[in-house]
């Protein structure tokens, strides 16, 4: 069997545990092309971010459009927790593990021998250029339609609305897939009376801010600040700089 048509055989593998066969099969090759690549072969070499990001925009659109017309009494606040609750980093990556992309994510040797099959952020971005390279390939029902496949084994058939239970644990989990510094909270202001106060927290990682919130506690509102946060990492993820 040459090179090419192993490729092809792997590919077809994969299509079948997606259910989705693509019309062309470079976009899903593509999907599952790791940044790091670039780094071995001479060149310009095309790589899964560019799909991420697309992948990025299909997911929340799918998502917030089926919440949307799910929960027609619930307002903005919890609606954007619960997509938070359904997009955050290891929501997709346990997506990928599921459909076992791990084993055929194409790697530099470096990464493949640092862990990259496993490793979280690779799985969750190469889910995230999946989506992406089935709207290429197949419009936004296609996708749609896998999308919501997908999320239905994880989250049922939206009966209830999900919830963020632990924000400030989902966040400093994400955040530990860059480094092991934990998130810091501060306390930035307290007004109100003794008997009704609002305390707004913010929430640091090193020297950045990635959120703010209030809440009649500073738990709420260090719970809210995680959420914001939550909220900014998922919209950066996958972008490139710049």
């Amino acid at each position: 069997m040459t090179q090419s048509s192993a490729v092809a055989s792997r590919l077809a593998d994969l299509e079948g545990r997606l259910g989705y066969k693509f019309r062309e099969p470079q976009l899903l090759k593509l999907a599952l092309t790791h940044p790091s690549v670039v780094h071995e072969v001479p060149g310009p070499t095309p790589h899964n971010q560019r799909l991420e990001f697309l992948g990025d925009a299909v997911l929340s659109l799918v998502l917030t459009q089926e919440l949307y017309e799910k929960f027609l009494n619930v307002s903005e606040g919890p609606l954007t927790k619960a997509r938070a609750q359904m997009v955050n980093r290891r929501t997709l990556a346990e997506q990928a593990q599921g459909l076992g992309m791990g084993e055929y994510l194409i790697l530099s040797r470096g990464e493949e021998t640092s862990g990259g099959r496993q490793r979280r952020s690779s799985l969750a971005d190469a889910f995230e250029a999946l989506l992406g390279a089935i709207f290429l390939d197949g419009g936004f029902e296609a996708a749609r339609d896998f999308i919501l496949r997908r999320f239905r084994d994880a989250f049922g058939e939206l009966t209830s609305i999900p919830s963020l239970h632990n924000p400030k644990g989902e966040l400093q989990e994400a955040l530990q897939e860059q480094c092991s510094q934990p998130p810091r909270y501060q306390c930035t202001a307290a007004t109100g009376p003794d008997h009704d106060r609002l305390f707004e927290c913010a929430v640091f990682h090193g020297e950045r801010e990635l959120g703010r919130g209030q809440g009649k506690s500073k738990k709420a509102a260090e719970s809210e600040a995680a959420l914001a946060a939550l909220k900014t990492l998922a919209h950066r993820a996958g972008k490139p700089a710049g």
